[in-house]
C-alpha cells in the first residue's frame, strides 16, 4: 500500500510542477514501472535483477524509487541491496573484485546501497537525462555459498523500481547561424536542441546579448551557465559560465546524426537574463565516395566477401599480392582524394547475439599517414546484450616497417576521432573510446567490451611515423576483425555461456564451475586443482557403492522388487555424479537431464519401498502400493525434481502406512510391534539415527564448497540406514520370494474360472 501511495505522491508532484510552468516550453509527465521480482545473492550475473526503461528525447528530470520489500515469516535480519544503473547498456558490475579476462575494459557504474529491514525505498534524480534505454541491476550481497533446498523458509527480498519523467514536448530547436532569443530565469532555464550532421568535425554554440529582464545587466556580470550534451552519468555535459555579455562553447568532435541538447540556467536567484543564442557547426573532413555504386550487384558484393573471408592476412604471399593490386587502383585516389577515406562495412546476423563485420572490399584495409581510415558499426539495442570484440593484425608480409611506425587505431561510439597521433588521446567532445596500436614487435592487439552501448561505433585507423620512415612506407595494410559475441572467448574451458532473458531484453553471461570465477571464468584464486576434481568425482561415485550392501541384504531375505530398486538407485546415481562434475573429470553415459531424472526418482522410490517393506503388510497390497507410488513419483519429478513434497510426500504416505500396520498388529496381539527388544535396539534405532542425521546434512550442512564430502556423507548414510531398516525374512518365503506352499503339480482342478490345486488335507468324518 505505501509503495502505491508514494507512486501516486510522485505523479501528482510532477503534475503539479508541470501545470504551474509558465514558461516557453510546455512539460508533461509521464510514469512507467516494473513488477517487482525476487532478489538473489550474486553468484553470478544470472543472479542479477535488471530492468531495463526508455527515456525519450527531450527529458527534463528522470527520477527513479527503488522499492525494497522484506518477505514475511521468516527472520532474515538487515541485508544491503546494490543498485547498478547505466545508459546504453546493461552495467558492467565486479562486486566481489574478481579478475577480468586480457584485453578486456569496462567502466564501472553508478552503484547505490539501499539498506533493508522490512520496507525501504529511495529515489534517484537525474537532470537532463540522455535519451535511450537505461539498464537498472540489483542483487544482495555476495553468496555464502549455501545450498538452499527448495521449499523450505528462506529470506525474501522484493525490488521493484519506478521511473517518472518531465518531458518538454515543443522544445526550439536551434538552426544553424540563426540567432534564437531567449529568456532564463532560475526556475525556467532555457531548453533548445539542435541537429548535428553526420561529418561534422566541431560545433560551436554562442550566447551573446546577455541582459536582465527588465534593462540591460551589469557590467561584466552575465550570469548564466551554458550546457551543451546530456547526463548519462559516465559522461555528463560540457558546461561553460558565461562572463561579461556573453560566452561560447566548442566540441570538438561532437556526436553525428544526433540532437544535442542545449540548456541556459541563470545562476542568481530572483534574475531573468535574456540573450540571443546561436549555433554554428563546421564540416571539415568529408570523404570520398568509396564502395558500392548504384549498378553493384548484390551477388558480386557476397561472392568477393566470401572469396575475401577465406583469405587471412599473411597466409600466402600470393594472397597477400591478390590484395594489394585489388586496392593499388584505390592508392592514388586515396592520396589524393582529401583528409579521409570511409570503407564500407557488410553487417551479418548470424545468431542470437552474433554478429559479424566485414569491409566489403575485402579483409584487408589500407591505412596511410597521410588521412586517417574510417569504417563504422551500428549497434542496435539487441547488440547490446553481448561483447564486441576487436582484433586489429598488422600485415607484414611485403612491407616492414621501422621502429618507431605503427598503426594506431581508435573505436569510438557516437562520433570518430579523426585526428590521431602520439598525443592525441582517444575521445571525443562527449565520449571516452578505446585506443590500440599495431606495429612490427607487436602485430596483433585485442579488444574486448562486454555490454556495448547501442549507437554507432567508428573505428579510426592511421599510420604514424617518423618522417624518415616514412619516406619507404607511405601506406600499409591491416586486418580489423570486429564481430558482437555473447560471452568473452565462450567463457573458457571452466565456464559455460549463458543466455539470459529480461522481458523481451536478452543478455548474456559465463556461469563458471570448478571453483573458477570472474567475468570471462578467468580467475584462478579459488579454482580446484585437477586432483581435487578427480577426488571429488570419486568421493561422489565410489559412495555410492555402498548400496551394495542394502542390495545383498535384500536379496538374502528374499525382498527382489527392492534390490532391484536399490541397484537402479546406485546405477543412475554413480552415473549422474559422474557427469555432473563441475571441472574436466566428467563421464556421461547419456544424456544429463535423463541421468538426473533417473537418480532423483530412484533416490525416492527407494524410500519409498523401504517404508512400505517395514510395514510387512500383504503381498497384493504392497505390490500395488509400490506400483502406485512409482507412478506418482515419476510424475511429481516431471512436475518439479527440486520441489520439497517430492520427497516429503512419499515418506509421510509411507510412514502413515507403516504406523498403521504396526498399530494394528499391537492391538491385535495386544503387545508392542515389533515385539522383540533388540530389534529395537540393534536395528531400527540405528537406522533411524542414521536417516536422521543424514537427512540434516542433506538439507543443513551442505555448501558448494563442502558439496562433494557432505553429499558423500549423505549417501554412506542412507545406504547404511537401509541395511538396518530392512525387516527380517519372512517365514512363509522361499529363496526367490514366492510364497511356500506353491507347487508345480501338472494336475489341475476346476475351481471355478481358475485352475489351481488345494494343497490343504482335507478331513472327513463318516456318520
Amino acid at each position: 500500500m505505501e509503495v502505491y501511495f508514494i507512486r501516486i505522491l510522485l505523479f501528482v508532484t510532477l503534475t503539479a510542477v508541470t501545470l504551474g510552468d509558465d514558461g516557453q516550453v510546455t512539460f508533461v509527465s509521464e510514469l512507467s514501472s516494473r513488477p517487482a521480482q525476487k532478489l538473489s545473492r550474486y553468484g553470478w550475473y544470472g543472479n542479477v535483477r535488471l530492468q531495463r526503461f526508455h527515456i525519450p528525447e527531450d527529458a527534463a528530470i528522470a527520477r527513479w524509487l527503488f522499492s525494497v520489500t522484506r518477505g514475511h515469516g521468516f527472520h532474515c535480519g538487515q541485508h544491503n541491496v546494490t543498485i547498478h544503473i547505466r545508459q546504453g547498456a546493461p552495467p558492467v558490475i565486479n562486486p566481489v573484485g574478481l579478475v577480468f579476462p586480457n584485453s578486456t575494459l569496462w567502466s564501472p557504474a553508478l552503484s547505490l546501497t539501499l539498506p533493508v529491514t522490512s520496507h525501504s525505498s529511495t529515489t534517484f534524480n537525474l537532470s537532463d537525462p540522455a535519451p535511450g534505454d537505461w539498464y537498472l541491476a540489483a542483487h544482495l550481497p555476495r553468496d555464502d555459498g549455501r545450498i538452499e533446498q527448495k521449499g523450505f523458509p528462506s529470506c525474501s527480498y522484493f525490488f521493484q523500481p519506478q521511473l517518472s519523467i518531465r518531458r518538454a514536448v515543443d522544445t526550439p530547436i536551434l538552426l544553424q547561424a540563426t540567432p534564437l532569443p531567449q529568456t532564463a530565469a532560475p526556475d525556467r532555464p532555457a531548453r533548445l536542441k539542435l541537429f548535428v550532421p553526420e561529418f561534422a568535425s566541431a560545433l560551436s554554440v554562442f550566447v551573446a546579448d546577455c541582459s536582465r529582464g527588465e534593462g540591460p545587466s551589469e557590467s561584466g556580470n552575465c550570469s548564466l551557465t551554458l550546457k551543451l550534451g546530456s547526463s548519462s552519468l559516465r559522461e555528463g555535459p560540457v558546461m561553460v559560465n558565461c562572463s561579461a555579455n556573453g560566452c561560447s562553447a566548442t566540441l570538438a568532435a561532437p556526436p553525428w546524426n544526433t540532437w544535442l541538447r542545449v540548456v541556459v540556467e541563470s545562476v542568481h536567484d530572483n534574475r531573468t537574463m535574456t540573450f540571443s543564442i546561436t549555433s554554428n557547426y563546421t564540416v571539415g573532413c568529408k570523404p570520398k565516395s568509396v564502395g558500392l555504386i548504384g549498378d553493384d550487384d548484390f551477388r558480386k558484393l557476397r561472392s568477393n566477401n566470401s572469396d575475401s573471408n577465406s583469405t587471412s592476412a599473411g597466409n600466402s604471399s600470393a594472397a597477400t599480392d591478390a590484395v594489394a593490386l585489388s586496392n593499388s587502383s584505390l592508392s592514388s585516389s586515396l592520396l589524393s582524394s582529401g583528409c579521409v577515406w570511409s570503407v564500407p562495412v557488410l553487417s551479418e546476423e548470424l545468431d542470437v547475439l552474433s554478429l559479424r563485420f566485414t569491409p566489403v572490399n575485402g579483409p584487408n584495409v589500407n591505412v596511410t599517414h597521410t588521412h586517417p581510415t574510417l569504417l563504422s558499426y551500428p549497434l542496435q539495442t539487441y547488440s547490446s546484450g553481448g561483447t564486441l570484440n576487436l582484433q586489429l593484425t598488422l600485415n607484414t608480409t611485403n612491407i616492414t616497417l621501422g621502429n618507431s611506425s605503427s598503426v594506431v587505431a581508435c573505436l569510438s561510439p557516437w562520433a570518430p576521432v579523426l585526428s590521431l597521433n602520439h598525443s592525441q588521446p582517444c575521445r571525443t567532445a562527449l565520449f571516452l573510446g578505446y585506443g590500440v596500436r599495431v606495429n612490427s614487435s607487436v602485430p596483433k592487439a585485442v579488444v574486448r567490451l562486454p555490454f556495448p552501448q547501442s549507437a554507432t561505433w567508428y573505428l579510426t585507423l592511421q599510420l604514424t611515423c617518423n618522417s624518415s620512415d616514412c619516406s619507404n612506407v607511405s601506406m600499409v595494410s591491416v586486418v580489423p576483425e570486429v564481430h558482437i559475441s555473447a560471452c568473452v572467448e565462450d567463457c573458457g574451458t571452466y565456464g559455460e555461456c549463458r543466455l539470459l532473458r529480461s522481458y523481451s531484453y536478452l543478455y548474456s553471461a559465463c556461469v563458471c564451475k570448478a571453483g573458477w570465477s570472474g567475468w570471462g571464468c578467468t580467475d584462478d584464486s579459488t579454482a580446484l586443482s585437477y586432483s581435487r576434481q578427480v577426488t571429488a568425482a570419486l568421493l561422489l561415485t565410489l559412495s555410492n557403492l555402498l548400496f551394495l550392501p542394502p542390495i545383498v541384504v535384500a536379496a538374502r531375505r528374499c525382498y527382489i522388487t527392492e534390490a532391484s530398486v536399490y541397484l537402479f538407485t546406485m546405477f543412475f546415481s554413480t552415473f549422474y555424479h559422474a557427469c555432473d562434475q563441475p571441472g574436466v573429470a566428467v563421464l556421461c553415459i547419456m544424456d544429463y537431464d535423463t541421468l538426473q531424472y533417473c537418480d532423483f526418482l530412484g533416490s525416492v522410490s527407494s524410500i519409498w519401498v523401504t517404508i512400505l517393506c517395514m510395514a510387512r503388510v500383504r503381498d497384493t497390497l504392497k505390490y500395488t502400493l509400490f506400483m502406485l507410488g512409482a507412478l506418482l513419483i515419476a510424475m511429481s519429478m516431471q512436475l518439479d525434481r527440486r520441489g520439497l513434497w517430492n520427497m516429503l510426500g512419499p515418506v509421510l504416505c509411507a510412514v502413515l502406512a507403516m504406523v498403521t500396520a504396526w498399530v494394528y498388529r499391537g492391538v491385535r496381539r495386544r503387545q508392542c510391534y515389533p515385539p522383540s527388544w533388540q530389534r529395537w535396539v540393534l536395528y531400527l534405532i540405528p537406522g533411524l539415527s542414521c536417516a536422521l542425521i543424514g537427512v540434516c546434512v542433506y538439507i543443513f550442512a551442505e555448501t558448494e564448497d563442502n558439496y562433494y564430502y557432505t553429499h558423500s556423507l549423505w549417501h554412506v548414510l542412507v545406504a547404511s540406514s537401509v541395511v538396518f531398516l530392512l525387516p527380517p525374512k519372512e517365514k512363509n518365503r522361499e529363496a526367490w520370494g514366492w510364497a511356500r506352499g506353491w507347487s508345480w503339480s501338472w494336475r489341475p482342478r476346476v475351481c471355478g474360472y481358475t485352475l489351481c490345486q488345494s494343497s490343504k488335507e482335507e478331513l472327513y468324518t463318516v456318520t
